[in-house]
């Protein structure tokens, strides 16, 4: 890998780390739906001037019926579950638990005829992942919720089923294009109950309001900039690879900066969570071949 694309890498590695601490931030204050809408706001705001001039927005709205189930899957369902779910969640375990993403994804794939064949490895994969999973919330049980954790469950459902629209119906869309785009609807569908509540929203403590700020520009609008600029240096496989490095960064942040306690579910869960994603998206002997995608291949949290 180039010196670019080390630097694009670690950028990402870091960067969709860090949503799952802005949002607990956030939530402690505002409403789920204004942190949403504020962040979608901000990133429609960088990303679809960028689109209009490059002339992607006509390209996109082609295929605006995919586009608009890949909007649900992909961010306006999800985003506003993760705000709910961090409400009681801690960001760390959170993190953790979306990291689920790749091997959810991979058997997406291969049910849907869009991914390689299941070897042993990648099956042996997807077990440690569930393993993984069910040691976090076995050994960190107490006080756990049964909606914000089936509220995480449906994102990660949403997460590992969209790049399948994108795949078969969206190949020809620039991914900035399709997230510029679905940025704005989801923006307009929480106007109506997000623009009601701002007044109260300005009035929301100095960093309440920052982490929504850089929640939009930094973790939504320059992220997703950086990460196609990725694709285009390692391509979309390798780049997929900064999804097993992002819980351990939500898991650090929490810990040194939110004091979240480092559980015994937490230490014992991670590797082998993150060592289950690995093994399960590990390139195998591929069934067909499928379109090459145009837009977005990883979660965005």
């Amino acid at each position: 890998m180039s010196r670019r694309g080390w630097a694009l890498f670690l950028a990402m590695s870091l960067i969709w780390g860090v949503p799952y601490l802005l949002i607990k931030v956030a939530v402690e204050d505002l409403p789920p739906v204004v942190v949403v809408f504020g962040r979608c706001v901000l990133g429609a705001a960088l990303l679809l001037p960028w689109t209009v001039a490059r002339g992607g927005l006509r390209t996109a709205l082609r295929h605006w019926r995919p586009l608009l189930a890949f909007t649900a899957l992909e961010m306006t369902g999800p985003w506003l579950l993760l705000a709910y779910a961090e409400q009681t969640l801690s960001s760390s375990l959170t993190g953790l638990l979306v990291a689920a993403v790749p091997f959810v994804a991979a058997l997406a794939g291969w049910l849907a005829g869009e991914e390689e064949r299941l070897t042993r490895v990648r099956l042996l994969g997807m077990g440690l992942g569930v393993a993984g999973i069910g040691l976090l919330l076995g050994l960190d049980v107490e006080g756990l919720a049964p909606l914000p954790l089936l509220a995480v469950a449906l994102v990660v459902v949403g997460y590992a089923t969209a790049p399948l629209i994108v795949s078969r119906a969206l190949p020809d869309v620039p991914g900035v294009a399709a997230s510029a785009v679905a940025l704005t609807v989801t923006s307009l569908v929480y106007a109506p109950f997000a623009v009601p509540r701002l007044d109260a929203a300005a009035r929301a403590p100095a960093d309440a309001l920052l982490a929504v700020l850089v929640l939009g520009l930094v973790c939504t609008a320059l992220a997703l900039a950086l990460f196609f600029a990725l694709i285009r240096e390692v391509g979309p496989q390798r780049a997929l690879v900064i999804t097993f490095l992002n819980p351990a960064v939500a898991v650090l942040l929490g810990v040194l900066l939110l004091d979240e306690p480092l559980t015994l579910g937490l230490a014992v869960g991670l590797p082998v969570v993150v060592l289950g994603c690995v093994l399960a998206t590990r390139r195998g002997p591929a069934r067909r071949t499928p379109a090459e995608p145009g837009g977005v291949d990883a979660a965005v949290p």
